[in-house]
């Protein structure tokens, strides 16, 4: 979305987020949101009255936003008897659409000062479940047992990998390779299942 047709509230979440990608959670400073916002100094703290709002609204508003996209992702997919090659090209859709920029190393800042600052892991919690959800969805279109107690595993999978895709440049195969790895062998323990040929 253009930085104009945001709100004033949005603008500000998004130069919280592009700062954190850059420079991380101690490169904040109400002046420095509001420059790169556009912003006066004002409506920072009027929008947000303490740096852990402007944590965990930032955090939220990340995670919803590409639940959102992933959603619209997964719903272009058949979800009755999607196959493993399509959930894997689905993910891989996902990783390669996002870019390898400073934007997309925050909500990893964010989840590791959560594990620091315990008023915002319901944020954190909220970001996973969202995840999750999408992944027991996706599991379970592909006929996996168990979708799930799995979807936890699938998202930490997809965010490692991610994170590594991150940390070295490299391309989102990796990703595609270990979902189809990994796939056949937990559809393959549901009844009346096998391993695709």
């Amino acid at each position: 979305m253009p930085k104009a047709a945001l709100t004033t509230r949005q603008r500000i979440i998004q130069a919280v987020l592009d700062i954190i990608g850059e420079g991380g959670v101690a490169a904040l400073t109400n002046r420095r949101i509001a420059k790169e916002a556009g912003v006066s100094l004002g409506s920072v703290t009027y929008h947000f009255a303490t740096q852990h709002d402007l944590l965990r609204e930032s955090l939220l508003y990340f995670v919803r936003e590409e639940a959102r996209h992933f959603t619209e992702l997964a719903d272009q997919c058949q979800t009755d008897g999607l196959a493993i090659e399509d959930a894997a090209s689905l993910a891989g859709q996902v990783a390669c659409g996002s870019a390898l920029d400073s934007a997309h190393l925050a909500p990893f800042e964010l989840y590791l000062h959560a594990g620091r600052d315990e008023r915002l892991r319901a944020a954190a919690s909220e970001a996973f479940s969202a995840y999750d959800r999408l992944a027991a969805q996706i599991l379970t279109a592909l006929g996996v047992p168990d979708a799930e107690r799995l979807a936890a595993t699938t998202v930490a999978l997809v965010m490692g990998l991610q994170l590594r895709r991150l940390a070295t440049g490299s391309t989102a195969d990796d990703l595609v390779d270990a979902l189809l790895l990994l796939a056949p062998g937990a559809a393959a323990s549901s009844p009346g299942r096998g391993v695709p040929a």
